[in-house]
Parts: C-alpha cells; structure tokens; sequence
C-alpha cells in the first residue's frame, strides 16, 4: 500500500505531484534541484529517503521524529503537494484501490464520506477552504481524519523502510580489510581514493568523523557549518524545526503514535531550554551515494563536491558557525572528492520497488 502511496499523483491537490517527484530513484530518492519544486518552490533541498528510516529527526530541521510522521508533512504543505489531511484520509479509505488493503492493515475505516458530517475538503494547515473545514469538524471528527492520515504516513512509510543503501567500493575495502586480505582491500579503492579516506580519517586534520560517522556516515545532529547565510535570506533551520516538532500531533509522544512512553527517548529528552544556539543548525546528511546527490546543504546552493570541499576549506565569515578552515592542498581536496565518489552502492532493495507499480 505504502509503494502505491508513494508514487501516486492523486494525493496532490492538482493529481501530477506524488512523493517520487522530488524523490526520484534515478537520482538516489533525491531531485537533483537545489531546492524542490511542487506546487511552488520550495525553499529547502530534498534529502535522500535511503537509509532514512534509521533516522531519529527528519527534514532538514528535524521537525519530525519518524519517518511516518515525516512522510504527511508534504502531502498537505502548499508548495509541495497542497492536499489536505482529509481528503488523503478519504482517497486512502474509500478510493477502490486502497480501501481493501487499509481495512486490512487498520480496521474498519471512519465513514469520511458522510457528507453531512465531513466537509469536501479539512485541514489545520493549506488553504483556506481547508482550514473553514477543519474548524467545523467536531474534536470526534478531527480524532477520526487524524487517525486515517497518520495510518496512511505509516503505509508510506513501511515502503521506505524498504529503501536501504547497497554496499559501496569503500565497504567492500572495510571487509577485505577486516578479512585479512590486504591485496583484496588494496584493490577495491583508487589509489586517490584510499589516499582521501586517510584524510577523511584524520582527526587532527579534517575532523571528517567528527559528524560523519556510523553506518550511515552521519552522527544524525544537528550543526551550523555556515550554511545558514548561503542564500538570499537566513534560514534559523533547528532553531524553527525543534518548535515544530515539541507541537507536532504526530510525534513519537502524541495519540497517534504507536510508540510507548519508554520508546521516545530523543523527544522526552531533547534540550528545550538553549534552542537559541540550534539557529542556524541543519542536520548533518548520509554521506552513503554522495556523489549522486547533487547539489547540497539544505537550499542545495553548492553544486559539487569540489564545492563543498571548499566550503570547509575557506569558510565563509559567521560568528555562529561550528567550522574552522580545514587545511588542504588542492590535490588532497581532489583525494577526498575521490573517497566520497567511492561511498556509491546504490540502494539494496529488489528493483520492483524502484519504480511504480503497475496499477496505482
């Protein structure tokens, strides 16, 4: 159900925009803009969904905590797919195509389409019409369409789950390496390579590891490496996100979640007191595919790799930003682009979920 939710149009206000439009698999589940374009422009760059299910904050901001309360913040936000809550919850419940499966998978469905009881169109965010809907809808009424749309969030959901990063030149070197077989590890990498991944290793050179490290070569934080002040405009990134998140419906504390209590650690926990020093912070990205993943940051304002090398090289003037210049040559610059190019695997999933079903 989650595969067909995904790369279907008629969950967008205008029927020709689905989540596969700015995560398309040809370009690793990215768009290859720097920043999306929906309905509108958007003013963020689109992340890979490859591996995200792994992640404990989503967006950019982190201003959801899993990935089924991440994949509902488009569907109904105006310059991406501009739905609204009831109207997915209508098409996930009643449309032929997917009544069967989510009475399969939820239960018995709310009858949405009652009209006498539900309006066209009800949401607390978009347009105006769905905004007068949401506020006629009774605290019952709301519970209902609630429940439905975060059910449809968790059917996207269980299909990215499935999105997973395949084995790169680098983690083929780590296995010959730990094998014992030198000659075997020797091969799997460039030289330029393997002289990049001495460098991304060294902490008193680069600091590399600092926030790209563990399976997904990301810490899963949150840092301001002068990125914010790239564009026309600031962008406060964690600073907004955080708020967002302590007020979402559908976080891991929320009615809807299936999480207990004792399962959302990140949240009970977070620090909401020094939200002052999160302006400015993006979450740091995978670094598994790179290479594929142009252009980047958060508004997608460098085009490659070479660039943002060079970012860290010669950071930009900003008295909140974490960076220091990392001292390299030109030529080990090109060694690190190199190793980068190296964390290509693909994604390890059976192609048929790669591309549209045949029937949405």
């Amino acid at each position: 159900m989650g595969h067909r939710l995904f790369f279907d149009p008629a969950l967008s206000a205008n029927g020709e925009i689905s989540c596969a439009s700015c995560h398309l698999p040809a370009l690793h589940f990215t768009d290859g803009l720097p920043t999306s374009q929906g309905l509108g422009t958007t003013s963020r760059n689109a992340p890979s969904v490859v591996g995200a299910a792994h992640s404990p904050f989503l967006f950019w901001d982190g201003r959801r905590d899993s990935l089924w309360a991440q994949a509902l913040a488009p569907l109904e936000t105006v310059a991406e797919m501009g739905s609204d809550r009831l109207s997915i919850a209508r098409i996930a419940t009643t449309a032929p195509r997917y009544a069967g499966d989510y009475r399969a998978l939820f239960g018995e469905p709310p009858g949405l389409a009652d009209a006498q009881r539900f309006p066209e169109r009800a949401s607390p965010f978009g347009s105006s019409e769905a905004k007068a809907g949401w506020a006629e809808l009774d605290d019952e009424g709301r519970r209902l369409v609630n429940r439905a749309f975060s059910n449809v969030g968790k059917a996207i959901a269980a299909y990215e789950r499935r999105l997973m990063p395949g084995p790169s030149p680098f983690d083929r070197y780590v296995e010959r390496l730990l094998a014992g077989d030198q000659g075997g590890a020797a091969k799997s990498l460039s030289p330029e390579a393997l002289a990049g991944l001495r460098l991304f290793v060294d902490a008193g050179r680069t600091q590399c590891l600092r926030c790209h490290n563990g399976p997904l070569l990301t810490n899963q934080a949150f840092h301001d490496v002068a990125s914010s002040r790239l564009g026309k405009l600031p962008d406060l990134g964690r600073f907004i996100g955080l708020e967002s998140l302590l007020r979402d419906v559908f976080n891991c504390l929320g009615p809807y979640s299936d999480a207990g209590a004792e399962d959302c650690g990140e949240l009970r926990f977070l620090d909401r007191h020094q939200t002052v020093f999160a302006s400015g912070a993006f979450k740091t990205p995978s670094l598994r595919e790179v290479g594929r993943t142009a252009p980047y940051f958060h508004d997608g304002s460098l085009s490659d790799l070479t660039a943002v090398i060079e970012h860290y090289r010669h950071p930009p003037e900003d008295p909140g930003s974490e960076l220091t210049p990392v001292e390299l040559s030109d030529d080990e610059a090109a060694r690190l682009v190199a190793f980068l190019n190296a964390l290509a695997g693909g994604v390890s999933t059976p192609n048929r979920w790669l591309s549209a079903p045949p029937h949405i």
